[in-house]
Parts: C-alpha cells; sequence; structure tokens
C-alpha cells in the first residue's frame, strides 16, 4: 500500500485519484475548491483542507493542474510542496505545462534533494475514468521506473519517454497532432456529406482505409456515427476548446524556440481561438467542425 499525495482534484485529477482508491491505496487529495474536495472525498479520496496537511506523510505528490504557474506556485511557494513534502517522496507532476516550468521543477527539486519526474497523460476524461490513460513519464532512469509503478493503477500504457522534460515535450508534441487531425476529420466529413455520402458507410471506409486516425475512430464530429464523439450531446466538453487551445499554443511556443514553422498547429490554434473568442471556450474542441460551413451550422450543435 503507498501514501499518494493528489493535488488537484479537477476532472482528470479527481478520476485518477479515484482509481489509486480502487488500488487500495491511500490518497490524500488537496484542491483549492471545497465542491472538488467534497466530491473527492465520496470516492475515498482523503480531502483535507491544506496543501501542507496533503503532502506531509506521502510516499507519492502528484500534481494535476491548469497550466504552469500553477505548478510553479504549488511547488515553491512557503506552503508548498517542497517546504512540506517528505524528503524521500518521489514528486510527478502530470499537468500539461510549457517545457519551462516543467525544466524548472527539475532543476529546482534535485537542489533540493527531492526526486522528480514530468508524467503527462493522454486519454482524456473517459481515459481517467476508466484507468486507461496513457502516461509519458521523463526523468532519470531510476527514478522514471519508480514513477512507473506508482501510474500503473490508473494507466493503459506507460512509457519511459527519456531524461527532464521529455514526457511533457511528448505530450505537446502529441496534442499537436491531434488537433491538426481534428481539422482533416472537420473538413472531410462535411465535404463528405456535401457530395452525398452516407456519414456511417463513409466512417467505415475510411477506417479501413488511409484516412483513418485516432481522432476519427473517436472524435468524428457527426452525430450517430461513433459513440464517443461530442456531436451526439450538442459538442458538450470532453476536452474543451480552450483547453485545447492553450495545448496547441503551448506546443506552438515550443516549435518557435526551436526555429521551425508549424503552419498546421497554427491554422489549429486560429480555428480554437476562435470558438474561445465567441464564447464557446467551454464546449468541445471538435466544434471547429462548424467554420467548415460557410453559414456555420453543423448537424449536432443547436447554439
Amino acid at each position: 500500500m503507498v501514501t499518494y499525495a493528489w493535488v488537484g482534484l479537477g476532472n482528470m485529477g479527481s478520476r485518477m485519484a479515484q482509481k489509486l482508491v480502487e488500488a487500495n491505496h491511500i490518497v490524500y487529495g488537496f484542491d483549492i475548491n471545497k465542491v472538488a474536495r467534497d466530491q473527492a472525498s465520496r470516492h475515498g479520496v482523503r480531502a483535507v483542507e491544506s496543501l501542507p496537511e496533503a503532502v506531509k506523510d506521502a510516499d507519492a505528490v502528484f500534481t494535476m493542474l491548469p497550466n504552469g504557474e500553477h505548478v510553479r506556485r504549488v511547488f515553491a511557494s512557503k506552503d508548498g510542496i517542497w517546504a512540506h513534502a517528505p524528503q524521500n517522496a518521489i514528486l510527478i507532476d502530470s499537468s500539461t505545462v510549457d517545457i519551462g516550468t516543467s525544466r524548472f521543477c527539475h532543476r529546482e527539486s534535485g537542489q533540493r534533494g527531492f526526486s522528480f519526474v514530468d508524467a503527462p497523460v493522454s486519454g482524456g476524461i473517459s481515459g481517467a475514468a476508466a484507468g486507461t490513460l496513457t502516461f509519458m513519464i521523463g526523468g532519470d532512469l531510476s527514478v522514471a521506473r519508480r514513477a512507473q509503478r506508482l501510474v500503473e493503477p490508473m494507466a493503459n500504457n506507460v512509457f519511459l519517454a527519456g531524461t527532464g522534460t521529455k514526457g511533457i515535450a511528448t505530450k505537446l508534441v502529441n496534442n499537436m497532432m491531434v488537433h491538426i487531425n481534428l481539422i482533416a476529420n472537420s473538413e472531410g466529413s462535411q465535404l463528405a456529406e456535401a457530395l452525398g455520402l452516407d456519414a456511417k458507410v463513409f466512417w467505415d471506409i475510411i477506417s479501413a482505409s488511409s484516412g483513418m486516425s485516432w481522432t476519427q475512430q473517436t472524435w468524428y464530429p457527426v452525430p450517430g456515427v461513433v459513440e464517443t464523439s461530442a456531436a451526439n450531446n450538442n459538442f458538450e466538453a470532453g476536452f474543451a476548446a480552450n483547453l485545447s487551445l492553450k495545448d496547441v499554443t503551448l506546443a506552438l511556443q515550443a516549435g518557435e524556440h526551436a526555429g521551425l514553422n508549424l503552419p498546421g498547429a497554427e491554422l489549429a490554434q486560429s480555428q480554437l481561438k476562435r470558438l474561445v473568442d465567441e464564447g464557446l471556450g467551454f464546449k468541445d474542441c471538435t466544434l471547429i467542425v462548424k467554420y467548415v460551413q460557410q453559414h456555420g451550422r453543423v448537424h449536432g450543435y443547436n447554439d
């Protein structure tokens, strides 16, 4: 039995912590949102009212937070992880952040005598609830192997991506590719409709052809074709557009630093930003499909 501290009990973190509880581990959870703490408590997490209380006896401390600013604050503040976690605890950040923040956490953790890995995930809320996430772990090999064992109750796949920051770098590139694929599915689904193709027959053909992708299999933006599509539920968020915009923007920042041109990612960013600017950032990222139609209306969406 392992004692975990979990910092950040949002849509992802709460479900991930619950899988650890179901695996018979002890999980102390903290979130600044009392509602989130109360909901986690109903699923067996030992929710506490302060971060120091959550981490003080932990074998492993997980963070799952909205952005790099939150991660830096949670680690570095006087009431933060470095000030209150046991020295032998392994620190694991599963947030999607900029590479600079991850590098900061690796460097500063090491200087303080802590073991740290970046361990972002892919699979979304449904994967967190099912315990089928993919983890991408970056850090020193011996520490990464320790982390690998600790994430197993939440995971279907665990990859050791390389040294520090290689996990988050993998995640940013993966999410950039996902969102570029969204554009292909948006344009392809609407062109198929305009040419009079049956949506399900077309999807079946693409599933056996070279146009097949994970997004086509999982997020196809036409109602009644894929069970897991947000189009079946008025594009209520499985992965919200504002989070997608954050991830693509982080990938573009990394590309700029590397001196690369990423026009596909720039197009994805512009369409996601358009959704956010219209006040639709809370809707699913696949709602960018509406921009294929000049009138902005698509099957499955009632504004």
